[in-house]
């Protein structure tokens, strides 16, 4: 859907965008991930035609970016943008013609989405009079109402409840089964996990880490198991030869131990030793969240550029 060559985006003395190259697959949801001034809402821009590159291009479904495919894009922004003094049916109807809809059409989605997102009553009233969180559905809603076949969403559970979040994260999916292609940016990571297919990193302007969430978590496995087993007053013997443990653990009737095993062993070997010991009742890998390798990517010291890119 989306293939992004050789950004280069600079603004005064600050180069916002180094040479960053990625590529969205098509019906897939993509996270855009990165610490504030990593250069994601620069890049947004650029999608979304509101600044230009300086260097590089971007291609929309196989056609370089251009001016007639703005009707498909979707952009909700991290900062809001509707009229606070105008009603919300008024805006709707307006913001959805402005994207190439007839008033006709307008009137018909904006019906469907209002009792979808039990908005009816709303209609009348002026955004100013809704809660923050009511005029981020709103803001949602006038995202997707003209049916985009790409939907870029910056921050979009900002100011939500955990209801209304789930309310969205279903929407989201609901979208993205329906064809749309989304670009998710957040600093939820438990969102990312939870949603996105792929996902990018950028960091210092330049982007260090790409690729599917399900490759990129099991490049950064480290070995480390949780075993709970059932309690025992005797002390577990260790083997220096087969694991490290990081953490033990008793509480009632059941102990655990976070073992990391040793470089060259299996946990096969590391069962067969304490089997004898105690009763097992669990094993679990533990592999790294996308916050935790987020966090160790971004405070890294050699900020080395690692990708996991399917495209290269």
């Amino acid at each position: 859907m989306l293939t992004i060559k050789n950004i280069v985006k600079e603004y005064a003395a600050h180069r916002a965008l180094d040479n960053v190259s990625m590529q969205v697959k098509k019906g897939s949801i993509f996270g855009l991930l990165g610490p504030n001034g990593a250069g994601k809402t620069s890049l947004i821009r650029i999608i979304n035609q509101i600044t230009a590159p300086d260097n590089g291009e971007v291609w929309f479904d196989g056609e370089r970016l251009g001016p007639s495919h703005i009707h498909r894009i979707g952009y909700l922004p991290e900062e809001r943008g509707l009229y606070k003094k105008m009603k919300i049916g008024e805006q709707m109807l307006y913001l959805a013609q402005l994207k190439g809809m007839s008033k006709q059409e307008a009137i018909q989605r904006c019906k469907y989405w209002f009792e979808k997102m039990e908005m009816t009553s709303w209609w009348g009233k002026k955004v100013e009079d809704l809660s923050k969180g009511m005029q981020q559905k709103v803001q949602f809603v006038a995202t997707v109402l003209h049916r985009p076949d790409l939907i870029i969403l910056d921050e979009p559970f900002s100011g939500f409840d955990p209801v209304n979040v789930n309310v969205i994260k279903e929407e989201i999916l609901a979208l993205n089964k329906d064809g749309a292609t989304i670009i998710f940016s957040t600093h939820r990571m438990e969102s990312v996990e939870e949603l996105c297919d792929y996902i990018v990193l950028l960091n210092k302007s330049k982007k260090i880490m790409d690729g599917s969430v399900r490759d990129i978590r099991n490049t950064y496995r480290t070995n480390t198991y949780r075993i709970v087993y059932m309690h025992t007053d005797q002390a577990i013997k260790t083997n220096a030869n087969l694991f490290i443990i990081d953490q033990q653990n008793t509480d009632g009737e059941t102990g655990s131990l976070t073992v990391k095993v040793a470089d060259g062993k299996t946990i096969n070997e590391v069962l067969a030793f304490l089997i004898p010991q105690v009763t097992i009742q669990e094993l679990k890998e533990v592999i790294p969240s996308i916050h935790d390798i987020f966090v160790q990517q971004v405070t890294s010291p050699s900020q080395h550029t690692l990708s996991n890119s399917l495209y290269e």
